[in-house]
């Protein structure tokens, strides 16, 4: 079996991280925007006296620049079409389009450049796929609100939905509400604008966010099915297998509890429309308060389930419960555990597990029997250009063809796959370190770490090679 007539090969990006433009046009400031770059971003973010506040003369903002998408866009995407790309992943910014996030009238200059964006899509037939919150929550939403926890946001992020679904849902049929909403399990900052100054390590705080945000998730379906019948609207999350350490029974009931946390936890709300029976084990393994429901919240995410599970696959990773200081720590995608002996990681050490990715897609159809759909991909590295002005990157090239046969191996296996957007197919800042030099793409941007660069685009090696897996419907790499 291969993969079907219509799959989505494409390429995914976040507007935090490429857009650039941070005050362009009307624009307000993101919580991305507050997050220097570094690989001490994180726990600059996770100290105690963070608040939210830009501060240029400590710290670079990244962010700001991006790679300039938001004037060179309509290059980008001609490089996009040039490898066949069926689809295009991207964000809007919820701040371009409601500077602060409370207004009641959306700033128009906003809205056009996404009709752009959208239209130079449909010249060459790309489908786009729109993320409509992805790390991007206007920060004064964050500052002046307390980002998710509060009631209030919902009613700002249902008017903002309802500005984008009546603009643009005729032409894009293809939507998720929350890039990674799992993720604030260990890292609130980036999905609910939470951080320790507004209470980020009362986990009653986060279960709090997550209602209101699967509650503002289930008003965008309502609202996106009124404008069009045949949308299709999703949810997002990090998904990885949690692998017991060893056949301990102690590893294996820990590795369970923390895959229903991290794993399963948010989907089994938004895909089944109803809070799981463990949801009393979690608030007790977390020591947090029940979320606070209003009425017709129940009803709502009941009627108002999703049509598919996005996800993020990278890695997997391993849990030691019983002999955890005779392990390593293993670096991962928002996550915590232990290295596993028997794979290989990049450089970022992120642990390489193709098969992973397999088993991941016949545990979520399993469970689920929804259409999935794999919105981030990729092998971050370093990139050199060789004497002749070449960029050969096969271990990237390595990375995704092991990757895609274990796609095509689990569609075999009766998974519905509905289609792959690897990250960052065009450079990009990263999100967890807001580095440059952590390349994702097909297409390197001339930027470094310090912003200095022309930001002229190249084709690298696996530029051409993605090129032939699309034409193939993934033929080439079978």
């Amino acid at each position: 079996m291969s993969f079907k007539e219509g799959f989505l090969w494409g390429g995914a990006t976040a507007a935090n991280q490429c857009e650039g433009a941070y005050d362009a046009d009307g624009k307000g400031l993101s919580v991305a925007d507050a997050m220097p770059g570094g690989r001490q971003r994180f726990s600059v973010i996770s100290a105690p006296e963070f608040n939210w506040e830009i501060e240029p003369e400590k710290y670079t903002y990244p962010n700001h620049v991006g790679i300039d998408h938001y004037h060179r866009f309509k290059e980008d995407i001609a490089l996009f079409a040039e490898m066949g790309f069926k689809s295009y992943r991207f964000s809007i910014a919820w701040s371009r389009i409601f500077p602060k996030g409370d207004e009641v009238t959306p700033n128009e200059k906003g809205l056009e450049f996404y009709d752009q964006l959208i239209d130079e899509c449909l010249k060459y037939g790309i489908e786009p796929v729109v993320t409509i919150s992805h790390y991007e929550m206007p920060l004064y939403l964050a500052k002046e609100y307390g980002g998710w926890k509060n009631r209030q946001v919902v009613d700002f992020f249902e008017r903002y939905a309802t500005v984008l679904f009546e603009r643009y849902a005729q032409k894009v049929k293809y939507w998720m509400t929350f890039n990674e909403i799992n993720s604030a399990m260990e890292f609130p900052a980036l999905s609910q604008g939470l951080i320790v100054a507004t209470g980020s390590e009362d986990y009653t705080n986060r279960f709090q966010a997550w209602h209101h945000q699967f509650v503002a998730s289930a008003l965008a379906v309502k609202i996106g099915k009124s404008q069009r019948s045949d949308i299709q609207i999703g949810c997002m999350q990090i998904y990885a297998p949690l692998y017991a350490f060893d056949c301990n029974p102690v590893n294996q009931f820990a590795s369970q509890l923390k895959q229903r946390a991290f794993d399963y936890f948010t989907s089994d709300v938004q895909v089944r429309g109803y809070y799981p029976t463990y949801l009393k084990q979690l608030l007790k393994e977390y020591d947090a308060e029940a979320p606070k429901m209003e009425e017709g919240d129940e009803e709502l995410l009941r009627e108002n389930t999703v049509d598919y599970i996005g996800f993020s696959y990278y890695m997997s990773m391993a849990i030691n419960e019983t002999s955890a200081e005779d392990s390593d720590p293993a670096a991962g995608n928002l996550m915590e555990g232990v290295r596993n002996p028997f794979l290989e990681s990049s450089e970022w050490g992120w642990q390489i597990d193709p098969l992973g990715l397999r088993i991941s897609l016949n545990d979520l159809w399993d469970r689920y029997q929804v259409p999935l759909f794999i919105v981030e991909n990729g092998l971050g590295a370093k990139d050199e250009i060789n004497e002749n002005g070449e960029i050969i990157d096969d271990y990237r090239i390595d990375y995704m063809q092991k990757h895609i046969i274990a796609m095509h191996d689990a569609v075999e296996d009766g998974v519905d796959l509905m289609g792959y957007t690897p990250w960052g197919c065009i450079d990009l800042v990263a999100a967890s370190t807001g580095e440059m030099s952590k390349r994702y793409g097909f297409i390197y941007v001339d930027l470094d770490d310090t912003g200095n660069g022309s930001l002229d685009r190249k084709k690298k090696k696996s530029f051409n090679w993605y090129k032939e897996v699309i034409a193939t419907n993934g033929e080439a790499c079978l």
